[in-house]
C-alpha cells in the first residue's frame, strides 16, 4: 500500500511485547461506549489493538480507515479496567496516534475541530484540560495526539465554532434527541439522568434489552463524557416533553478526569436552577449528585432520594 511518509512505527514499537500480550479476550469492548452506541466490533478496543498490532508489524499498511478508527476514543479508561491482562490500551492508542500523525494519517475522529466561524477568543484554549487547543498557522488549531474528546472546548465557544464530528451518541443534539424520545414512550416517565462517564460504571451490552422488551421506567440514564460539557439546552430540553426533573452526576471536583469537569457542571446546574426560579418552577427540579469513580450503589441511591423528591412535587404545571 503506497503511505504518504515511511512507515516508521517509532512510538508504537516500545509497545511490541504488550500487544503480543492480549489474549483477544474481548473483556474491554463490553465497556466502550463506542461499541454500545454502534454495535460494531471494529469500533471497539480489541479492534483497535489488533489494529494497531497489524501496523506495527507489517502485515497492515497505514491508512485512512486505521486512522480514523484509532482517532476514535473518548478516552474513558473503561478497557482497561476491564482488561484481564492489564495493557495500557489508551496509551498505546497514544502512540499509534503519534505515528499516524507524522506520516500524513490525522483522524479527526472524536477530536475536536474548528470552523471557520471562530472568533479566535482563546477561551477553549484557556479552557481545555489536556493542552490540546494552541493558537496555529491556522488559527485556532487542536493537538491531535493530546486530545482526548472531552469536549470542554464545545461546551465553551460562544460562537459554536467547535465541534467533535463522531459523537456517537454524547453530542448535545444525541442527548436531547434521546431523552425526547424516553419522554414521549414511557408513561410513567419522570426524569433525565445525566451521568458522567467516570461517575457511573456502564451496564454490560449483553445485559441490557432492546426498548421493546423493557418496562415502563420512571427515569433514564444518559451517558456523557465529562459533565462539564453539558450545556444549558440540554438541561432545559427534557422540560419542553414534559419531564418531572432533571438530575446531573459529575465526579468530585478533586478527582475530574477532565480537571474542572465537576465544577463546571454544578455552576451550569446553579444557572438553570435560576431560571426555574424565575419561572416559578422549584429549582431542586434539577440538582447535581458527586458520584466517586463506579460508585453505582451510591448512585442508585442518589436516584432512587430524587424520585422519591420527585413524587412529592409532583408533574411541572
Amino acid at each position: 500500500m503506497e503511505t504518504k511518509h515511511p512507515t516508521r512505527f517509532n512510538h508504537l514499537k516500545k509497545w511490541e511485547s504488550t500487544l503480543a500480550a492480549c489474549i483477544r479476550c474481548g473483556y474491554c469492548y463490553e465497556h466502550c461506549p463506542l461499541f454500545k452506541y454502534t454495535g460494531w466490533e471494529s469500533d471497539a478496543p480489541r479492534a483497535k489493538i489488533i489494529t494497531a498490532f497489524g501496523l506495527l508489524t507489517g502485515e497492515l499498511g497505514p491508512s485512512e480507515t486505521a486512522a480514523n478508527k484509532l482517532f476514535n476514543c473518548f478516552y474513558c479508561k473503561r478497557c482497561e479496567a476491564a482488561c484481564s491482562s492489564g495493557v495500557s490500551l489508551t496509551d498505546i492508542f497514544t502512540d499509534a496516534r503519534k505515528d499516524l500523525v507524522e506520516m500524513g494519517y490525522a483522524g479527526p475522529g472524536t477530536t475536536a475541530v474548528t470552523d471557520l466561524t471562530c472568533a479566535q477568543c482563546l477561551l477553549c484554549v484557556a479552557a481545555c484540560p489536556h493542552e490540546a487547543r494552541f493558537h496555529g498557522e491556522n488559527g485556532i488549531e487542536t493537538d491531535l495526539v493530546k486530545c482526548q474528546s472531552c469536549g470542554t472546548c464545545v461546551s465553551v465557544c460562544p460562537a459554536n465554532a467547535v465541534n467533535i464530528l463522531h459523537t456517537f451518541g454524547t453530542g448535545k443534539e444525541d442527548l436531547t434527541q434521546a431523552s425526547a424520545r424516553f419522554l414521549d414512550t414511557h408513561a410513567s416517565a419522570k426524569a433525565i439522568v445525566f451521568a458522567c462517564n467516570w461517575s457511573y460504571y456502564p451496564d454490560l451490552q449483553a445485559s441490557r434489552l432492546p426498548e421493546s422488551e423493557t418496562h415502563d421506567k420512571e427515569y433514564d440514564i444518559y451517558v456523557n463524557m465529562c459533565a462539564g460539557r453539558l450545556e444549558p439546552e440540554t438541561l432545559m430540553a427534557p422540560f419542553l416533553n414534559h419531564a418531572w426533573g432533571v438530575l446531573v452526576a459529575c465526579c468530585p471536583e478533586d478527582d475530574c478526569q477532565h480537571k474542572n469537569g465537576g465544577k463546571r457542571s454544578k455552576q451550569q446546574v446553579k444557572r438553570i436552577q435560576s431560571i426555574l426560579e424565575n419561572l416559578d418552577i422549584d429549582p431542586e427540579r434539577v440538582q447535581v449528585v458527586e458520584i466517586p469513580d463506579g460508585d453505582k450503589t451510591l448512585f442508585q441511591a442518589e436516584i432512587d432520594t430524587f424520585i422519591d423528591h420527585l413524587n412529592t412535587l409532583g408533574p411541572v404545571t
